[in-house]
């Protein structure tokens, strides 16, 4: 798999990561052309600095992180700050808890929240679904309802609950996405197998703080 590296999101989300750390990987994204980094909403406007204005290196950042209950206007307001600040991607967390109570209503509005706050700037929107807390028919639901609202990738989670991403998660996102969307896989990809593994099942991305390891 030769151009592995050009669907890696280098990452760091670590609640103690520093700027240093952050200058670090930006400077390793670029060397190892990874499609971009994905960093923490504090470090957005540094890391396009530390970039440069002509490096095709995306920046990332996430929303609702990594609970995904935020109020939905917090959220927008998230997405607004990051934008404004240069973010190119946004990886925002479904709101779980509303899905497990059943209110539909709550996870339509906050998906399509998320969509229309992201699309309005012309980038890229991510939905981290968790689908390790989910069951496959909520998978199901929270799909239709990301189509609908125009979500670009669905996400398969954020790595900080202990459900690392499999190729059957990728699989069963891959056929729900359709052809508007694609699919993100995220957490506790560490080797270059179980990498090439998830983009076999049909990853479009990887998100993952391993990525120097995996490309030796």
């Amino acid at each position: 798999m030769s151009n592995l590296a050009g669907i890696i999101e280098h990452t760091l989300l670590k609640p103690d990561c520093s700027l240093d750390d952050v200058r670090r990987i930006c400077d390793e994204a670029t060397q190892m052309g990874f499609v971009g980094v994905c960093i923490p909403p504090f470090f957005v406007r540094d890391a396009k600095r530390a970039l440069g204005e002509e490096s095709r290196v995306r920046v990332a950042t996430v929303v609702g992180f990594p609970m995904g209950y935020t109020a939905i206007a917090a959220k927008s307001e998230e997405i607004k700050r990051a934008l404004d600040e240069g973010a190119d991607e946004i990886d925002a967390v479904l709101n779980i808890a509303a899905v497990k109570s059943g209110n539909w209503n709550h996870v339509s509005h906050d998906v399509d929240g998320i969509a229309r706050a992201t699309y309005i700037r012309g980038r890229t929107s991510k939905l981290i679904l968790e689908c390790g807390l989910l069951t496959e028919e909520e998978i199901r639901q929270v799909a239709d309802i990301a189509r609908e609202a125009g979500i670009h990738y669905l996400k398969t989670g954020t790595g900080f609950h202990g459900h690392p991403a499999t190729p059957d998660m990728v699989r069963l996102l891959k056929s729900l996405a359709g052809d508007k969307m694609k699919v993100k896989a995220s957490g506790g990809i560490r080797t270059r197998a179980g990498a090439e593994a998830l983009v076999k099942a049909g990853a479009d991305r990887l998100g993952t703080s391993a990525g120097l390891e995996i490309m030796k």
